[in-house]
């Protein structure tokens, strides 16, 4: 598969590096992409500051260039995951403001009728964000909201992000050990 991972400016940054993580670069063609806001979250937020990313992924930095493959529908991709997706991330895609990288990237995934999943960690949800993720929804995306699951009882910060991380590569269709499945013996 060829995947797009874009990481923008919410809290939640492991999420990000968890993805990452589980998915192997070797079996599948990954695109990471990050704004401005979500690097200055991660040196925040992640041991040493930044993310650990296997150097055969391919990288972009976010600065409102258009000259990425991924935001062009005559580009063949598969999958694109936003996680962490701030609110303004999904307010302006499901809105149709292709105004970032991020945002024509995903605006041409649903155009495309491609996989789109966006993984919003935000809470509360005010009406304003619902209804955009209502509309994403209605348009074709997934959402996953980073609300996880605690019947496997996880230990670690990292067992309660893998919850979340499994769902999504659950919606990818790309197997995985993350977590042991409801009511399975494994």
């Amino acid at each position: 598969m060829k995947i797009v991972v874009a990481m923008t400016g919410a809290s939640g940054a492991i999420y990000t590096q968890r993805l990452l993580d589980n998915l192997d670069s070797k079996a599948h063609e990954i695109h990471f992409i990050s704004t401005k806001y979500a690097r200055e979250v991660g040196q925040l937020e992640l041991p040493k500051g930044e993310l650990r990313i296997a150097s055969s992924v391919i990288q972009y930095d976010e600065n409102g260039s258009m000259f990425v493959p991924f935001v062009s529908g005559s580009s063949k991709f598969d999958a694109m995951v936003v996680i962490p997706a701030s609110m303004g991330t999904i307010g302006r895609v499901a809105n149709g403001v292709s105004d970032s990288t991020v945002a024509r990237a995903a605006d041409v995934f649903l155009k495309e009728r491609r996989k789109l999943i966006f993984v919003p960690r935000e809470s509360p949800y005010n009406l304003v964000h619902l209804r955009n993720m209502a509309t994403l929804t209605e348009a074709g995306a997934t959402i996953i909201p980073a609300s996880p699951s605690f019947y496997n009882k996880p230990k670690t910060v990292t067992e309660v992000v893998d919850t979340i991380v499994a769902r999504v590569l659950d919606h990818l269709g790309i197997e995985h050990k993350l977590v042991k499945r409801w009511q399975s013996a494994e």
